[in-house]
This record gives C-alpha cells, structure tokens and sequence, in this order.
C-alpha cells in the first residue's frame, strides 16, 4: 500500500500559524514574522531539492550555514533557528513528522547587547522640538506636530510598545482616567499609570483635532492616531519615519531614535529613580523577568552609586 504523500511546505507552515495564533495568542505581526522566516527556510530548502516534511538535521545545518554566508548577524540567525525549533518541535508533536531533526542543532553564540538608551535631556530636546513645530500658521501642520508630540509624551509616560500606542483608542483620551487598560502579547491586558503631563497632551491634542476637522467633513473614528490606511490607524512605521525626522531636527542621530529606544528609556530611567525591577516588568508587559533584566545594568550602577555615596567607609 503506498505512503500518503506529506504535506507540502506551505501546508506545514500554515498549520504551525494557525496553532500560535489560536493556542498562544500570537499578534499579527508576530505571525507575520514567523511567516516571513519559515518562507525563506522553505524556498532555501526548496531550492536544493528538500521539504519540511523530509528534512533531516545535516539539511537544517547547511540552511544555518548559507545564512552566515549571507552575512545575518547572530541574532537574526538566532531568530530564524528559534522559529524553524518550534515548527519541528510543533510537527512532531502533532504527528507530521516522527522526529525532530532540530533538537540537536545548535544556535550561534551571541552575547545579549544593552540596550539603546536616551538621557532625560535628549528626551526632553524631543519634547521640546515637537512642541515647538506646534507654532506653524497652519492647521494641519499644528495638528501634525501635535499628534507628535502627543506620541512622544504617552510613549516615554508608559512605555506602551509601539504596536499598542499607535491603536490606543480615541476613548483613550476622553476619559479623565489615571491608568490605561492596554491588552498586549498573547491576549494578555495591563494596567498602566498616565501622567498628568501625557493626560494633558492626549487631550490638547484631540482638541485640535476636532478643531481642523470642523473644518471639513468629520469622519467618525475610534483611533486616537487614525490615518487612511488599511488597518484605520497611524502605522508603527510611520511613527518611526516621522521620529526620525524629528530627532535629526533636534540635533540627535537618527539612528540613535526609534520607538523601541524611547520604551527603553522608559524603563531605564524609572529603575534610576529606584523602581522595582519587577514592578518595571508589569509595566512593559513582559511575561518573563528574564525579559525585564537586560536592564541589569542600570540596577548595577545605581547600587554602586548608593555604596559609593552612602557606606561610611566610602572615600569622600
């Protein structure tokens, strides 16, 4: 009797999709970037005559190889082999396949490298200059340097991850509330604390934006940020875009700026003040603590300033 025929690449990638979106919650753009990764794992299989269903451990190590030849730094390497891990290991449990020839491959060693972190000055230089791009003469230039400096204040009160700042909805702002209810990775939600400061910008902002739009026809929208774009809100990309431009203009390298950077700053600045590392962690949401202490470092150094400044037999 003949062997049913395996399953084709696609099919296996798709099954392995819709498990972490249905059992793990996954976001869609953790899903697209499984996708994207698991793609170029199949056509470099594809391409040498293999299949996912069939691939033994050497075809899985000469896939790594090709990717160090193509010069990806270890963390996308890193990155890759995680998800082609959890493909295999997600086929076996399932049946597709009765091994997993990932167990045994090894990843390339990386050091975890500390992340990118503004001053409170070079913050506050963002702040500034968004603020003061609010004085142009005309309205939609005002509105647009307002609904920047609306992202930046929210962002650096909460450390929101870019995806849930830019989709906060427009309730998010009409109510005169302390704590912002954000539902993150996997579904999960958490509470986080809003200023007085971002409070304040939130709604100046929407003031002016009903102010322009009183001017032309009023479209309803439950974004704070819209935009007319398929998903009905400012994209993670233009944020980032519009972020950079605005950082060279306040004299900080554009590369220095991102979304991401302004998050870190977030929690940087609150564990210099004393904040809890685990009290950090609630805050950006992270599932595991191991997550949160990539920011050891500024712990590190606080508690040898409080040595150095507080032991009596420090030198003076």
């Amino acid at each position: 009797m003949a062997r049913p025929k395996a399953a084709g690449n696609e099919t296996l990638i798709e099954l392995f999709l819709d498990m972490l979106a249905a059992e793990r919650g996954a976001s869609a753009n953790t899903l697209d970037a499984y996708r994207r990764d698991l793609a170029d794992f199949s056509a470099a299989l594809t391409a040498t005559r293999q299949a996912i269903a069939t691939a033994d451990s050497d075809a899985l190590r000469g896939y790594l190889a090709r990717l160090a030849t193509r010069q990806l730094a270890p963390a996308s390497v890193a990155r890759r082999l995680s998800a082609i891990r959890q493909l295999y290991r997600f086929l076996y449990s399932e049946g597709h396949r009765g091994d997993d020839p990932a167990a045994a491959i090894e990843g390339p060693k990386r050091g975890r490298s500390l992340p990118k972190v503004l001053s409170v000055k070079q913050v506050d230089g963002l702040l500034a200059q968004a603020k003061a791009a609010m004085q142009s003469e005309s309205k939609s230039e005002r509105l647009r340097a307002a609904r920047m400096a609306c992202l930046l204040e929210v962002l650096y009160a909460t450390g929101l991850r870019v995806s849930e700042l830019v989709a906060l909805p427009e309730a998010a702002a009409r109510r005169d509330q302390r704590m912002l209810v954000i539902r993150g990775k996997g579904g999960r939600e958490r509470l986080v604390p809003l200023n007085d400061a971002a409070r304040q910008t939130m709604k100046d902002y929407l003031a002016l934006r009903e102010e322009v739009q009183a001017d032309k026809s009023k479209d309803s929208t439950k974004w704070l940020f819209p935009s007319f774009g398929e998903s009905g809100h400012l994209t993670r990309q233009h944020f980032a875009r519009e972020l950079k431009a605005l950082a060279a203009a306040a004299g900080l390298k554009a590369s220095q700026v991102s979304p991401h950077v302004l998050r870190h700053a977030f929690a940087s600045h609150l564990l210099q003040n004393g904040a809890d590392l685990r009290v950090v962690q609630t805050l950006l949401g992270h599932a595991d603590i191991s997550t949160t202490q990539i920011y050891t470092h500024v712990l590190e150094e606080r508690l040898k300033s409080l040595v150095r400044d507080l032991h009596p037999l420090a030198e003076k």
